[in-house]
């Protein structure tokens, strides 16, 4: 109980008081009654109609006879006249038990309205029909305008459990009040035009939305999509011409209609005279016709000609007389015929074939509730307009709504357009219908509006919520490289298959470029390039020292020696083409074996002319004989006993894990072909073997670089060898750092560099002398300190 109800019990306890204390009676004057129609018939069905828009304030203070309640008109006589002559609304106090208007979803609960039914669908039914609506046109972001009455909030509240999972965002939600219009309705009118939100949804009495669109009206806002429920999307006083600039395009709901043959000529054939009872008949011909039944010289009323009583409503064109949107008068019709089924079941009755204890019939002159709840349930009849009806369980019936469109017509009126509807199959499963190219959409538009509050991350992209921000309200973020999203609005980006990459707008995977040092590229025919010149530099300097092989100075370098070591080399320029092209299982053993081998016998040859050239100043001390030890024989040995352990290595390396062609892929665009050493403890072993060598090698020719000689050896053997340590050493972060093809390259570049080292170092002086200054090409000179 509310807390003014409470207010006027107080107040009614205190006037008791206050005329008991006064030792006089307070006695009640008079029982107001509404007005109301009656006729006699076999069985009464009882109707309740709103006949007048609002009742005025009453006069509380219980000092003289009340008078009879003046409403504010409204002509809403249609639908009384309509069920008051087939059966008659009654005044005596009667349950009312089927329902033509009440869509409150509460009323479905049949554990507290067990004797309710409806002949209108449930609220729930059009909540799941707004829900389908704004899925289907992709409105994601929606202000609320809602009543303050069970009808709103219950509607709304339905909606927002509807749109749970659909991502709609509320961008605001206002609450149209009884009191204090003035102030109100400017600032929620002020909210709607400064929201972003194009799509406004309504839930709300036809009556509190005629204040609200007015002062729309009076704001000139023109750009938004209103969509309407049933209880104001047909109503009259609303879709006057004065509401088209703004309201043109409004979307909504509205009960099925129904043709009702006869209804036009039956509402058109009233007379005052034929029904001299009926309290409103009277007050409806002064409403229609404009005329007045009072004799008054008032001045307001003189101008109002005199009602006749033989006023024709045949020529009469306004809500009454149009009977092209029979909704709320076709539930009705539904409803009392509802009831007339049920009464005819119940006549139909054979005693012993009856739905009660021992197949009883109801006594139709002493008829119970519970009777005529059994027979309602199994109500199932067709209209005339061939429609099913019938209740479920719970006392509802199918739910079906029209899609109305408000567009303007040929003659700059306002036209409700069927452009689709909505039907409940079984009450879960629905049917959503819309002819999208007939729609008017708001401010006169043909195009869909766009209602979001932020456009939808076109493909490429996902989305990413804004901090603070509804779930609506988002970033677009590009995809990260290797994922794609292909669909306008996704929320995550996907991941492309192995062998895929995405490409360079992120909408679509495509296969990874297979990479490697190609012969075909510049990179890969500059190093192959590099190669062949050096073994062509190499084999012209063997060439020269064949040609001059009787000269002092060849002799006096080991010729044999030099032409192994030129031999070497040769080898160790080959070796990089191997790195080059597409790896198979061949190239991959022949790369590194042929790298290793080479450059161990090259080495080798190194170290035994620094052996030789340093033993070679000790034995010139008297009585010395340890050169023989250092002939030719042993140095073929030590040579051959130095590539054989290398040899060794290599055949371990390719019988336990050679070296094979592998794919890397990781995070990139390419899949990136190169041999895979296999066993990393044979890599390592070979290049081990060759930076000890190389270590021992520029150790002894160091050692030898001072020794008195006109033509030194040694020094230019430990300058190769410095030139050799220092590739080598650099080659290892640069080859732990490059990526794909480029590790390669850098061995490749190391092979090179180091082979073009020993060779300018070693033998370019010697070419030189030989070439360009023979007059030092003799035995003389070389035996010169």
């Amino acid at each position: 109980m509310g807390v003014r109800t409470w207010l006027w019990l107080w107040v009614l306890l205190v006037l008791g008081a206050v005329c008991g204390l006064a030792e006089s009676s307070c006695q009640l004057l008079e029982t107001l009654t509404s007005q109301s129609l009656y006729k006699e018939g076999d069985v009464i069905i009882g109707g309740l109609f709103p006949v007048h828009l609002q009742p005025p304030e009453p006069s509380l203070d219980f000092t003289q006879r009340a008078a009879l309640l003046q409403c504010q008109k409204q002509n809403n006589y249609k639908r009384c006249t309509g069920a008051g002559n087939r059966e008659g609304p009654c005044c005596q106090p009667v349950k009312l038990q089927v329902s033509y208007f009440a869509t409150c979803a509460c009323l479905g609960d049949r554990q507290k309205y067990p004797t309710f039914f409806r002949t209108v669908p449930s609220d729930a039914f059009q909540a799941r029909a707004m829900a389908r609506m704004l899925r289907l046109f992709g409105w994601t972001w929606v202000g609320v305008v809602m009543g303050d009455d069970d009808y709103s909030k219950s509607g709304i509240q339905l909606l927002l459990e509807e749109l749970q999972n659909s991502q709609v965002c509320v961008a605001f939600s206002e609450v149209i009040p009884k009191v204090n219009l003035e102030k109100s309705i400017p600032r929620i009118v002020a909210m709607l035009r400064q929201s972003t939100a194009k799509v406004i949804i309504t839930f709300a009495i036809a009556t509190d939305m005629h204040v609200l669109l007015s002062e729309v009206l009076r704001q000139n806002i023109t750009n938004k999509q209103w969509i309407a429920t049933e209880s104001w999307i047909t109503a009259s006083f609303i879709s006057s011409p004065e509401n088209l600039a703004s309201m043109s395009g409004t979307i909504g709901f509205a009960l099925r209609k129904g043709n009702l043959q006869g209804l036009r000529s039956f509402l058109t054939r009233f007379q005052p005279k034929d029904l001299p009872s009926d309290p409103f008949l009277q007050e409806f011909w002064e409403v229609i016709f404009g005329c007045s039944w009072k004799n008054d010289p008032s001045p307001s009323l003189s101008a109002m000609p005199h009602c006749t009583g033989y006023e024709s409503l045949d020529n009469i064109e306004n809500i009454y007389t149009d009977v092209s949107q029979l909704r709320a008068t076709y539930s009705v019709y539904k409803a009392v015929y509802a009831i007339a089924h049920a009464i005819h079941n119940m006549l139909s009755c054979q005693p012993g074939d009856g739905p009660f204890e021992n197949g009883g019939c109801p006594d139709v002159t002493n008829l119970q509730p519970w009777q005529i709840l059994h027979y309602l349930h199994t109500v199932n009849f067709t209209t005339p307009v061939g429609e099913a009806t019938h209740f479920d369980e719970n006392g509802e019936p199918p739910a079906a709504y029209d899609i109305i469109n408000w567009q303007v017509g040929a003659h700059g009126t306002l036209e409700f357009v069927r452009v689709g509807q909505f039907d409940s199959v079984d009450g879960s499963h629905s049917e959503f219908d819309i002819d999208v190219k007939r729609v008017v959409w708001g401010g006169g538009q043909k195009e869909v509006p766009m209602s979001v509050c932020s456009m939808p991350c076109p493909p490429g992209t996902r989305k990413a919520v804004q901090k603070g921000k509804p779930i609506c309200c988002f970033d677009c973020l590009p995809c990260a490289e290797g994922e794609i999203s292909n669909t306008t609005g996704s929320t995550e980006c996907q991941k492309c298959p192995d062998r895929f990459w995405s490409n360079a707008a992120r909408t679509t995977c495509i296969p990874k470029e297979v990479e490697f040092l190609s012969f075909q590229e510049i990179m890969g025919i500059i190093l192959a390039a590099l190669s062949v010149s050096g073994v062509v530099l190499t084999t012209s300097v063997l060439a020269t020292f064949f040609f001059h092989r009787d000269t002092p100075l060849v002799r006096a370098n080991n010729a044999e020696l030099s032409f192994l070591l030129l031999l070497s080399l040769s080898l160790c320029f080959l070796c990089a083409l191997a790195f080059i092209g597409r790896p198979t299982p061949w190239s991959c053993m022949l790369r590194h074996t042929l790298f290793g081998i080479s450059f161990v016998l090259c080495i080798s040859c190194v170290l035994s002319r620094t052996v030789v050239v340093l033993v070679a100043f000790r034995a010139s001390v008297p009585g010395s004989n340890i050169m023989r030890y250092f002939g030719p024989v042993q140095q073929r040995l030590a040579i051959s006993l130095c590539t054989s352990v290398q040899v060794l290595i290599c055949v371990l390396w390719l019988v336990l894990s050679p070296p094979i062609p592998a794919e890397v892929q990781g995070r990139s665009a390419r899949i990136i072909l190169e041999c895979d050493v296999g066993s990393g403890a044979g890599f390592a072993c070979v290049l081990g073997y060759i930076g000890l060598l190389a270590a021992i090698c520029f150790l002894l020719a160091f050692l030898a670089r001072k020794l008195p000689d006109n033509f030194n050896e040694a020094k230019f053997i430990t300058f190769s060898m410095l030139i050799f340590c220092a590739v080598w050493i650099t080659f290892i972060p640069a080859y732990v750092s490059s990526p794909g093809k480029y590790t390669v390259a850098v061995e490749i570049f190391a092979i090179l560099a180091s082979s073009y080292g020993l060779l300018l170092c070693i033998f370019a002086p010697k070419c030189y002398i030989i070439l360009l200054r023979p007059d030092k090409n003799t035995k003389k000179k070389m035996m010169a300190k």
